[in-house]
């Protein structure tokens, strides 16, 4: 697999027949880049293997305040298949290659689930239950040790 970066929808042309929620997914991270700015390497990516597209990971937004928000996702007909805890290691692995001191964060619903699992592979320990002001309540998670 590899991370293939989502800088504009061009980027990314040749993948977007390949999922109905790639397209949704790839004009989302454009959007975004228009509120918290383009900075590489904190930067949305697309999860690639052979051609295909398995999903889409990266981070909220540049660091703030010492800390940079991951987030991924796989689409549904590649999930159970490791794909989103090798997404999620890779964005760790960037962020710490960036700047070692940036507090790794994340968000996952508030119910034990397959994300709450990859998390805690990857040293991520639970902070916590707050309110996110556009998914309501949320639990909480920051990476306590290296990947």
């Amino acid at each position: 697999m590899k991370l293939v970066e989502i800088e504009n929808s061009t980027d990314v042309a040749e993948f977007r027949d390949q999922h109905e929620l790639l397209n949704a997914v790839v004009d989302s991270t454009v959007a975004l880049y228009q509120k918290v700015g383009f900075l590489r390497p904190w930067i949305g990516y697309l999860a690639v293997e052979n051609g295909r597209a398995l999903g889409t990971c990266g981070f909220k937004s540049p660091p703030a305040n010492g800390q940079a928000e991951i987030a991924y996702f796989t689409f549904p007909e590649h999930e159970g298949k490791g794909v989103a805890t090798w997404m999620a290691r890779q964005i760790v692995k960037r962020a710490q290659d960036a700047d070692n001191c940036v507090t790794i964060a994340a968000q996952t619903l508030p119910a034990e689930n397959a994300s709450t699992s990859i998390l805690r592979k990857l040293g991520f320990r639970f902070i916590g239950t707050v309110e996110h002001d556009e998914d309501g309540t949320v639990w909480e998670w920051k990476l306590t040790s290296d990947v």
